[in-house]
Formats: C-alpha cells, structure tokens, sequence
C-alpha cells in the first residue's frame, strides 16, 4: 500500500491477468527518489508473476498524469553522489520497463512533463486523452532530458526530440505526440478512453503469454546497452544538477 503522502503512493490490482499499477504524488503526481524505487520494484516483481499478462501503469486523479522530477528533492542534492542517485531512479524505472517480460500499457489522463514523457515513452502502447499535453522543460531548469532520450528517441525519433527539447517552455498538445509516434490512441474523454482502454488490455491478456514476451523483446531490440548508457546519464544530469545556474534556476522556479 501507500507510503505517506510525502513520499507519494503506489497501488497495484490485478483483474483477470492484468496488473493496474497506480502512482501518486501530490506535487502533480512527480516523483521523489523513493517512488522510483518503489515503482522500480514493482515492476520487476510484476515482471516475473506468472498470474498475469499486461500491466497497466496510470497516475492518480484527474489532472497531470506526471509532473517529472520532484523540485524539493532536485533543490536538496547536494552533492555529485546525491545527484548520480537521484537520476539513476528514472533510470532503473526506464530499464525495468524496457526489460519487463509483460507488455506495458500506459494511460495517460493529463498534462505530463519531462521524466513523465520518458515513463510514457518506454510504455508499449499509449491511451491518451486531449488533454494529455507533453512537454521536456529541462533545459529551463538548467539540466537537460539525459537520461530519459533514448526513450523518447526510440518512440518519437530525434527530431521530435529536439523539437521537444529544445522549446522546454512549449506544451505540445495530444495530437502532435499521436502523430509522432508517442501515444497510439487520443480519446476526447477519460470515460471513453478507460472503455476503450479496459477492452484493449483485457483483450492483450488472452494472448499466448510467450507469444507477447517474445515479441516486446523484438520491440526493444537493440536496447541492451540501456543498463550502461541511462546510468552514464544520470551522473551527467547529476552534474548539471549541482551548477550555480541550475541552483538559480530551481529557486526561481519554486517561487
């Protein structure tokens, strides 16, 4: 269950073969260090429960699906160990998912941002609603999206990875992330996209379970490297995180 509400929350329920594994956080359902362990830890355990077949990952309420790294937690690192630590959670989150052996499915109900971009993109199918807008903000911060960009790149391709990244204060609506590859269905409503998206997953659970671990392995070809590469990164981005314009930015940003 739950940690206190700090810390955010994680609950997951399983339906038929289906895991439904819901993160929260009330700072916009961001993430501090411990819910990335935890989300971490779930998915690895998820990923090895022969009772089901799809997970399902969704954020609670209905406003921001992810509103990225948590600001306190960025603004309280103080050195290049805290830095390399706290990054390293998006890291080991992306990695669990590329390495999962159940499909992902993700549902994304609002507003997502930075490391909540790179969550969506290592899902291997995305609901989304109209007011799911997306948006890389970290070169405004001081940092850059490191650790996330394979993930995106491999979805999106490069040049909606510079687009994105290089406009950090431009929210891009559901339609151009549809478009590019991101989110594969855009509903107009959260009641007609979790419809649709409870016969999807209901309907991806009734498949040969060996068939769809086979075949996401195929989708991530070419990934293995990922263990490496996403932990270079976070002790980049852990570096960044500790310059005087990073630090600036970060207390203009929390006032």
């Amino acid at each position: 269950m739950g940690t206190n509400r700090e810390n955010g929350s994680l609950y997951t329920t399983i339906d038929n073969k289906v895991a439904t594994v819901e993160f929260g956080h009330p700072a916009g359902n961001s993430f501090v260090a411990e819910l990335l362990d935890r989300l971490t830890n779930e998915i690895n355990t998820l990923s090895e429960n022969k009772d089901i077949t799809v997970i399902v990952l969704r954020s609670e309420g209905d406003r921001a699906f992810c509103g990225g790294a948590s600001i306190d937690e960025l603004m309280a690192i103080q050195n290049l160990e805290e830095g390399t630590l706290f990054f390293s959670g998006f890291a080991h989150v992306i990695n669990a998912m590329r390495t999962c052996e159940k499909i992902i499915v993700g549902r994304v109900q609002g507003k997502t941002v930075g490391g909540g971009v790179g969550l969506a993109a290592a899902c291997d199918y995305v609901f989304a609603t109209v007011d799911a807008s997306v948006r890389l903000s970290e070169l405004t911060l001081g940092i850059a999206p490191l650790v996330i960009a394979p993930a995106v790149k491999r979805k999106m391709g490069i040049a909606a990875l510079s687009e994105m990244s290089l406009s950090p204060t431009e929210w891009k609506n559901a339609y151009w992330a549809k478009e590019k590859g991101l989110f594969a269905k855009v509903f107009d409503s959260r009641k007609e996209m979790d419809k649709e998206l409870d016969y999807f997953s209901q309907q991806l659970s009734t498949y040969n379970p060996e068939a769809l671990q086979k075949w996401k392995k195929v989708l991530w070809e070419d990934t293995d490297h990922w263990d490496g590469l996403l932990t270079d990164r976070a002790g980049i981005t852990g570096t960044l995180v500790l310059s005087d314009f990073t630090k600036k930015a970060l207390a203009k940003f929390k006032k």
